[in-house]
């Protein structure tokens, strides 16, 4: 054989082999593995805000009744009460609770035959760490993760104020939290009988329901407890856009009418084609998409009153007015209470300018 051939085809057959191994080891890695990257610390510290019921993750810090009274006033009396009582808009977080709840760590009124008429997060919520951690996560509604470290142990202090638990002259801190984990009226109403998930995935304990898994075209059986009135269907967005196309479960397409399917009939859980947006307004925005984003809908359906009007209703209300525009900008900006009745609308400074003016934009012109 010419010996520059035979160097030719050893040099070919080790480019062959060569390519053969990359080959194999891409077919071999995870069709994810080049997916992503690492988070950052930073990124990590941002997501990293949880509080849990030993306090690890509580930043330090103090808050008085007295501050927490001032920030409830301004942020959270519209929705729940200048008490914690609450009004048509949400259920109460006070009430139901006594001096010996607290001295048992057991609340009463969630074991009587004849329960308290309405189970309060005082009656229900068992460690304090629940209060602080949701309040500083979720709330206000309109502007989550907007109260400072102060307002939020305020505005703790001035709920375990409420219900007896800490007195009127009380600063919650970081240092005594733990002291007032032992008077919450229901830190002793856990249990642990039930089927629970240990760290390393095995399950441990009996389930709480019994029933047989299934993960696609499953049968839909039994009686509805509960039915959606068809005036509440769309109210909050349409669900189906607000879900992630992951898994088996999927929001209905809520801007349709509901199935006729009979209950015992398989469906289908694929995902429905997602409505068509609304008309655009101000400068070609989505108006459903600034609704959505803002939350709007909360409170306010296009056609239908929830908590507050309708947005057709407000432009029939205020048909013809000078200077509509401009009034409507005001009300999502500032707030305000009257003129719909006694409930009122909490200030939405967290809407930006010209979303404002292009939502009302396309409420003045009719809301269509």
């Amino acid at each position: 054989m010419n010996k520059r051939f035979s160097t030719n085809l050893r040099a070919a057959a080790v480019a062959a082999s060569l390519l053969a191994g990359a080959a194999g080891a891409a077919h071999a890695n995870k069709p994810w593995a080049d997916l992503g990257r690492a988070p950052t610390p930073a990124e990590i510290k941002a997501w990293d805000i949880d509080v849990r019921p030993d306090f690890k993750g509580l930043p330090k810090g103090s808050g008085s009744v007295k501050h927490g009274e001032e920030v409830w006033m301004a942020k959270c009396a519209s929705c729940h009460g200048e008490f914690g009582e609450s009004n048509e808009v949400f259920t109460p977080i006070v009430g139901g609770t006594t001096k010996k709840d607290i001295e048992t760590g057991r609340v009463a009124n969630l074991r009587l035959e004849a329960a308290f008429p309405q189970r309060t997060t005082l009656m229900k919520v068992p460690t304090v760490s629940t209060l602080w951690d949701y309040i500083n996560r979720a709330m206000p509604w309109n502007a989550p993760k907007s109260l400072s470290v102060e307002d939020v142990y305020g505005v703790v202090a001035y709920i375990l104020h409420l219900g007896d638990i800490v007195p009127e002259d009380f600063v919650l801190s970081d240092q005594n939290i733990a002291e007032v984990q032992k008077r919450m009226p229901n830190r002793n109403g856990m249990t642990t009988d039930h089927g629970l998930w240990l760290p390393n995935y095995a399950f441990s304990g009996k389930p709480d329901v019994r029933n047989t898994r299934c993960m696609n075209n499953c049968p839909i059986e039994g009686d509805i407890k509960s039915m959606l009135p068809e005036n509440m269907r769309d109210a909050h967005g349409n669900l189906f856009e607000q879900q992630r196309l992951i898994g088996p479960m999927r929001g209905w397409d809520t801007t349709k009418p509901p199935r006729k399917e009979p209950l015992t009939q398989k469906v289908s859980m694929a995902a429905p084609a997602p409505a068509a947006a609304a008309p655009a307004a101000g400068g070609g925005a989505d108006v459903t998409a600034l609704l959505n984003k803002n939350a709007c809908t909360a409170c306010h359906g296009v056609a239908n009153k929830i908590v507050g009007p309708s947005y057709r209703e407000v432009a029939a209300k205020h048909k013809g007015k000078a200077d509509l525009e401009a009034y409507l900008v005001g009300k999502i900006k500032n707030g305000g209470q009257g003129v719909y009745g006694a409930i009122p609308m909490p200030p939405q400074p967290q809407v930006s300018d010209a979303d404002a003016k292009a939502i009302a934009a396309w409420i003045a012109a009719g809301a269509k």
